[in-house]
């Protein structure tokens, strides 16, 4: 055989995620490995930021056919098109390449996370049953999820494509080398490992000029060939701001309820300061203590600088509350609490914005003062599940401060 022909017989860039070393960690959802569907999904006010409520869901795994169908689902789209959340484990990277450039031109927004269709009911979402739903893509509703949620090894390539590509800072993005898949099984063959090196440079050119294309630092793919095909990196925020996949200092999510036996809405927001080189991770979570009250539960790193601190919030039109002191510490994190009526708590968040003040004192007696102002995005709809849930609520429960990230 020539090495022209041995080329041919090079798989390129089969870019599948490896399971068994690259399981996410315990409870974190796994993307689906059924071949990518596509619908648009309508959610609750605002769920995919501040005026959207419509969104187009990409889940599954990438194969050889996923590029046509995707083309031929957004050719019966006019623009503008909403935005694309994927959930993918990845797969081939020719088509994901492909995949990307059809996004650049349509001038959309990318994100990672995963959809919940409301009307598959009790059945998993990748149920047969669902995914026929899915697949009919007529008059869906659902919730984003984008704790958790993964797009890994080739579906970053498709991310990148998109006029604007945003990560949550609870979403995660994976990324390791890709695997050549020969037809051949003796490896020591001399021509094909000439034809496996010359498909290895060919197709690292590929992705080179690609990402190129689309204005993201060649960085990503030096990174992604130092990370073993069985193993897989999840970018850190830094890596995510260094390469150009989201450089904006400041990033939040909206409002999101859950049940997790009794009712929660939580919020997360990554943030880095000027001349700071690292972001740190904020948390709120708001519960039920008892019948009457509930608990707004604010996290972050625990300052590295000694000396008092505290925390107050307003908004609302309503005076500036703070957070009880001193704080709960676990580990690297601590939690500070602030106990109030609901009729307190809707007057703060029941408005555009909120403010949170972080002060400290020094040992030194200088005072610092750090003001954040978070959306109040999907509020209204999250706290509507968290009344319902509060409902019989008897013994007053505090969350545990949030063990420290590793992720983000």
């Amino acid at each position: 055989m020539t090495v022209r022909a041995l080329l041919f017989a090079v798989i390129l860039l089969a870019c599948d995620t490896a399971l068994a070393a690259s399981e996410p960690e315990q409870g974190r959802p796994t993307p689906s490995g059924r071949p990518m569907i596509f619908y648009v999904v309508k959610g609750a006010p605002d769920s995919c930021g501040h005026g959207c409520d419509r969104w187009i869901a990409a889940e599954g795994r990438i194969d050889r056919t996923t590029a046509a169908s995707f083309r031929t689902f957004l050719n019966g789209m006019s623009d503008p098109i909403p935005p694309i959340y994927l959930a993918s484990p990845g797969g081939d990277v020719n088509q994901a390449i492909l995949m990307g450039s059809a996004l650049h031109v349509r001038l959309t927004i990318a994100r990672v996370g995963r959809t919940v269709v409301r009307e598959c009911g009790a059945e998993p979402q990748d149920s047969d049953l669902c995914i026929k739903l899915k697949q009919v893509g007529s008059g869906l509703h659902g919730e984003l999820v984008t704790r958790g949620a993964i797009c890994a090894s080739a579906c970053p390539y498709v991310f990148v494509g998109a006029a604007v590509h945003e990560v949550a800072p609870d979403a995660l993005l994976g990324v390791h080398s890709a695997q050549r898949v020969l037809n051949r099984t003796d490896p020591n063959d001399p021509a094909l490992l000439a034809a496996d090196r010359r498909a290895q440079f060919f197709g690292d050119n590929q992705i080179a000029q690609y990402l190129n294309s689309v204005g993201i630092e060649a960085g990503l793919l030096g990174l992604a060939k130092t990370v073993r095909f069985e193993d897989m990196h999840f970018l850190t925020r830094e890596e995510i701001a260094r390469f150009g996949l989201d450089r904006r200092d400041f990033v939040e999510t909206p409002w999101i309820f859950e049940s997790r036996g009794r009712g929660i809405i939580h919020k997360t927001a990554v943030m880095r300061g000027r001349d700071e080189a690292s972001y740190r991770t904020l948390q709120w979570q708001v519960v039920c203590s008892d019948a009457d009250r509930l608990v707004l539960d604010f996290q972050r790193p625990a300052p590295s600088a000694s000396g008092s601190s505290s925390v107050a919030i307003s908004g609302g039109g309503g005076a500036s509350l703070s957070f009880d002191e001193p704080p709960a510490k676990a580990g690297f994190r601590e939690q500070w609490a602030l106990r109030m009526s609901h009729d307190a708590i809707e007057l703060l968040l029941d408005s555009p914005h909120v403010e949170l003040t972080e002060t400290s004192l020094t040992v030194d007696g200088q005072r610092l003062q750090n003001t954040i102002r978070l959306s109040n995005d999907s509020f209204a709809f999250a706290m509507q599940g968290l009344m319902a849930s509060c409902t019989g609520t008897k013994n007053p429960a505090v969350p545990q401060p949030a063990a420290p990230s590793t992720d983000l």
